[in-house]
């Protein structure tokens, strides 16, 4: 698998410094306020299993399944697989999302979730590419760890049909190993 990586972005050492960073952060804000933390899966699954841990206030875990991509190509046709299960009405809700690209899913999601009536919403996200954001797409991540530049990304949960998410670190994917 290293070897279709063309250069390491973000070490392990990186994330695990940023996500202590955050869960500090978060630990403040969410102090006494038992917030519900929605994961959307899958690729937020590594990052989510370190934050959750570096939040030091009693939280609730929920996960949505959202589907948008096919290869390196965001479809733009949302499927939901899977929705939470509890009730967020008056409830802190808090997404934790992988990756903030063209704004579609993140989106949709929060959208979704505000129709559920929370007492309050924010997004925590671990990398965010503006530079990839669909025209129109305006939301703005409340939290986030690192911005990237417009190159595809693997490793640390993201992936590319379905493989490099076990990579610790996150990396630029080689463009001839999607260029097929």
């Amino acid at each position: 698998m290293d070897n279709d990586i063309q250069n390491i972005l973000l070490t392990e050492e990186d994330i695990q410094s940023r996500i202590a960073e955050l869960g500090q952060i978060l630990t403040e804000d969410y102090a006494g306020k038992d917030p519900v933390v929605i994961g959307v899966m899958k690729g937020v699954v590594v990052f989510y299993a370190d934050m959750i841990r570096q939040i030091k206030t009693p939280c609730e875990m929920e996960f949505m399944w959202i589907s948008s991509y096919e290869g390196t190509d965001s479809t733009g046709n949302l499927i939901v697989r899977r929705d939470i299960n509890a009730d967020i009405a008056g409830r802190h809700v808090l997404i934790l999302e992988d990756i903030y690209d063209t704004g579609n899913s993140l989106t949709f999601v929060r959208n979704h979730l505000l129709q559920k009536k929370p007492a309050s919403l924010k997004i925590c996200t671990l990398l965010d590419k503006p530079s990839r954001r669909k025209p129109g797409i305006t939301l703005k991540a409340d939290y986030v760890g690192f911005e990237v530049p417009n190159e595809f990304v693997v490793g640390y949960g993201l992936d590319y049909n379905e493989h490099y998410r076990n990579l610790p670190y996150i990396g630029i994917l080689k463009p001839e190993v999607y260029a097929d």
